[in-house]
């Protein structure tokens, strides 16, 4: 009996980076699939604590440590967790563009992207859309076989990276296209944001669609 030979996308390993989003920590993962098979690579954290309030030093720093992490392990895919919606705007808006930057350091060279909404990211790792932090790190340290480290914040951020990468491997494949899903659905939902009308200038006519 002759196997089918397995294709080249199954021999060669897949290299995923996860990220959480943060403005002191932004949690970082790297893994490395083959087949049913996951070797966590690194994971740790960009530290910006000691950069204080200046944000914009802060997204500099966000964007030079990836790039590097990026040159270092090459990876594949780039998965990253969604920013949750809260309540102080301020906070959101700078965690939404820790998140732009941190997107951009890999669409520079050329790595795709798929963000994660945090209830799936933990219920993909524990079963629960509700997981505590403590709880995501247990379940990792159970599924890669981790050693056990003391669970500081700066830990948990880390493995909160993790996580959002495991998500990914366990989506094998049944996500939509990287990088194409959200800005192409707020589009087509919001067809009025497309483009605000500038003063003095009439804003473009919608397009009708053709009778059936």
């Amino acid at each position: 009996m002759i196997l089918p030979l397995a294709s080249s996308s199954e021999l060669l390993p897949k290299v995923i980076m996860g990220v959480d989003p943060g403005t002191n920590l932004m949690g970082y993962a790297v893994i490395e699939v083959q087949g049913q098979q996951v070797r966590m690579v690194e994971y740790d954290v960009i530290d910006m604590r000691k950069l204080g309030t200046n944000h914009a030093l802060k997204l500099k720093r966000i964007f030079e440590r990836m790039t590097e992490l990026i040159d270092e392990h090459l990876p594949d895919e780039l998965a990253i967790e969604a920013p949750f919606f809260g309540v102080n705007v301020q906070s959101m808006l700078k965690l939404g563009r820790a998140q732009g930057v941190a997107i951009a350091a890999c669409l520079a060279r050329q790595i795709p992207y798929v963000e994660y909404a945090p209830t799936k990211v933990k219920q993909s790792v524990t079963g629960s859309g509700n997981a505590s932090k403590e709880q995501v790190a247990h379940m990792l340290r159970q599924t890669l076989k981790l050693p056990p480290i003391e669970e500081a914040p700066k830990f948990l951020d880390a493995t909160d990276a993790l996580a959002v990468a495991m998500c990914h491997h366990y989506q094998k494949g049944n996500n939509v296209k990287a990088g194409g899903k959200s800005w192409g659905k707020f589009l087509a939902d919001n067809p009025g944001k497309l483009a605000a009308p500038v003063a003095g200038k009439k804003a473009p006519a919608a397009r009708k669609k053709p009778a059936a």
